[in-house]
């Protein structure tokens, strides 16, 4: 007899799990998440999950920790109750940024989240566009790696490519992987930008490798932090004779006045997903924000019924 699918959402997963759910044509697991007065998170499964198949859904977005936490205490809860397999959907997965030991005496973050999902429970992760790739060896359980350049290139198809000038762009040489594989998909060429970091949450863009004079530029990239080194490769393209510039970056995570420094640079259009629910408060007619609703629902899909997701991947 197979097993009942059930995905339960994380109080910063509320949003997709609804998307998700709609998508799929079921009805959301029922859990309460609360805190107690000193802070302390509780939960309780308000339904039957013995031998069933169950997905919680949750970016690790700010507040990261708390975020984490409840996953944790979600995973235990759920492991009680006798669910048969648990599967953990991170559509943002946090400390991703700290993968190696760059310097003397420092952790490496990720790695200690990955045990501690392990640990807390999890049969099988679930995660998008991670910063690096690396990450995916952390785990002791299956880790499925989604990628959104199939999103981004149909959206770039529908929307900005309109001639043969188009060209894409990684913001820095870690993402020149991530741009060859979105430029191949287009059938165009790319060009990188160097960049020089002087403090974590300040860069300069020394110059750009690549003709970008008179063309269409796209920058891709996971992530959307401060917005600095991103405002400052586009600045590095205006300079450099680029007549558009857009951005397709999957983790919108706007920290600081990344939203004022995207309004005032020469950036036309801003596209980020909702791997990171946006309060939408930011008021802002540069960012636009796409679904990874049905990629993270085909994937549980197929997840479920025991199907490849390698399609999924490339």
């Amino acid at each position: 007899m197979e097993p009942e699918l059930k995905i339960f959402p994380g109080r910063s997963g509320a949003e997709l799990t609804e998307k998700i759910c709609s998508y799929l044509n079921l009805e959301k697991g029922k859990i309460t998440v609360r805190n107690f007065s000193d802070g302390e998170i509780w939960v309780r499964v308000e339904e039957t999950v013995r031998n069933a198949e169950c997905f919680i859904v949750q970016s690790t977005c700010s507040p990261v920790n708390e975020n984490l936490m409840e996953i944790f205490i979600m995973l235990d809860a759920l492991k009680r109750s006798s669910a048969k397999q648990i599967t953990v959907v991170l559509p943002y997965y946090c400390y991703s940024r700290q993968d190696r030991k760059d310097q003397p005496h420092v952790p490496i973050s990720s790695k200690l989240v990955a045990n501690l999902l392990v640990t807390a429970g999890a049969d099988r992760v679930l995660t998008i566009d991670l910063h690096a790739d690396q990450i995916q060896g952390f785990f002791d359980v299956p880790l499925d790696h989604l990628l959104t350049a199939p999103l981004f290139v149909q959206h770039i198809r529908e929307n900005v490519l309109n001639d043969e000038n188009i060209i894409v762009v990684a913001p820095d040489t870690g993402s020149a992987k991530r741009a060859r594989n979105m430029a191949e998909r287009l059938n165009t060429t790319i060009a990188i930008c160097d960049k020089k970091r002087y403090t974590d949450d300040h860069t300069e863009v020394m110059y750009v490798v690549g003709d970008v004079k008179d063309k269409v530029a796209v920058i891709v990239d996971d992530l959307l932090s401060t917005g600095g080194t991103l405002v400052n490769t586009a600045s590095a393209l205006k300079k450099a004779g680029a007549t558009e510039i857009y951005a397709y970056c999957t983790h919108g995570i706007l920290a600081g006045k990344a939203v004022q420094k995207i309004e005032e640079s020469p950036l036309d259009k801003v596209y980020i997903t909702d791997t990171i629910r946006q309060s939408q408060d930011y008021n802002s007619s540069k960012i636009d924000v796409l679904s990874v609703a049905p990629l993270l629902a085909e994937a549980i899909w197929r997840t479920y019924k025991r199907e490849g997701v390698s399609s999924l991947y490339i």
